[in-house]
């Protein structure tokens, strides 16, 4: 067994936490709060995200970074989008080879339009892109913590380092399957985001199933088609970090996303959603960054851009809605089915 460095002690990292030590590692999980690290050490819970999960005792919280990796065989890095860098460039000097390097945060970096991958490439000088592992999926901490059945997928362009991120790990509860299209899988798990929030204004409006089936479908087609564009395989949107984890983050009220939707749809605004959350909606940085990949690359984005006008232009939740349903009228299967020949008839 190994001594896993996990960095981010919200409630996905300390799910993944769980999983990690239910497997016989020896877990540490950082905190960037002082008072938060004691606590879990104290009452073995992390009382904020997961108040009534008892953790392992082969988890300990740790407040200072370079005891949190000393002789770690593998970081996790699970922390919000906007502190990738920061706690990159923290690791950059303190950070020995050799370490697997893990990623489970999803997100793009608004104006660079960065993936957390290459975004974790540029601050640690001494690992190559190739050996970066992501871990996406449908995968709600609350779940995951109560060690009911998950499958996600890891994918690295080193094959090596993908399968060592599943043995990992891979248990009777958490299921883990690999990939080499580390492109799909982050965009995947990023775009999805932004469908969530749409979902949620839906029901927030009191719209029924036929509002929510109708934005899931053609979210999908809407992430395949910009995937797709920046070089990602259009069958890794069809699996568990596309289809899978856009049905989860849609549907389902631990869904953060789809909370901040909900409130956005009974017509709260988005400085009073945010605060009402209490934790970061990634969805709300992936629209801007997204927004900005559609005009840039010239993609049709209809929902993402409907829920950007909403968001930061000041429209309503009814007029994004009159606007989707009066496009223009056109083919259904013009977007996934063309992706799949035009990649694979050649």
């Amino acid at each position: 067994m190994s001594k896993i460095a996990v960095l981010g002690a919200g409630s996905w990292g300390t799910a993944l936490s769980i999983v990690l030590a239910d497997n016989g590692h020896e877990v540490c999980l950082w905190s960037h709060r002082k008072e938060q690290a004691e606590r879990i050490n104290s009452t073995h819970k992390n009382e904020k995200y997961l108040a009534d999960v008892s953790l392992p005792m082969n988890i300990k919280a740790f407040y200072n970074l370079e005891e949190a990796i000393k002789g770690a065989a593998a970081i996790v890095i699970v922390v919000p989008t906007k502190a990738i860098r920061e706690v990159c460039q923290e690791l950059n000097q303190i950070l020995d080879k050799g370490i697997t390097i893990i990623h489970a945060s999803k997100g793009i970096e608004p104006g660079t339009l960065k993936r957390v991958s290459e975004m974790v490439d540029e601050e640690l000088h001494h690992f190559k892109y190739e050996d970066i592992v992501v871990l996406s999926g449908p995968s709600h901490a609350e779940e995951v913590a109560l060690r009911h059945p998950t499958t996600v997928t890891v994918a690295a362009v080193n094959k090596n380092k993908a399968i060592h991120a599943q043995d990992l790990f891979i248990n009777e509860a958490f299921r883990v399957y690999t990939s080499s299209d580390i492109l799909g899988i982050e965009l995947g798990g990023s775009l999805k985001n932004i469908i969530a929030l749409g979902a949620g204004i839906s029901d927030g409006l009191g719209y029924g199933d036929n509002a929510k089936a109708a934005l899931i479908t053609r979210g999908l087609a809407e992430m395949a088609r910009l995937g797709t564009k920046l070089g990602a395989d259009p069958l890794s949107f069809l699996g568990l970090s596309g289809v899978g984890d856009l049905i989860v983050t849609c549907t389902s009220v631990h869904s953060r996303n789809w909370r901040a939707g909900n409130l956005l749809g009974k017509g709260h605004d988005l400085d009073d959603v945010l605060n009402q959350m209490g934790m970061v909606v990634e969805g709300v940085r992936t629209v801007k960054a997204a927004y900005q990949f559609a005009k840039e690359e010239a993609v049709e984005m209809p929902i993402t851009t409907g829920i950007y006008q909403i968001l930061f232009e000041n429209k309503t939740p009814k007029d994004i809605v009159e606007q989707l349903m009066g496009r223009t009228k056109r083919e259904e299967m013009d977007d996934i089915a063309h992706l799949l020949v035009e990649r694979y008839a050649k």
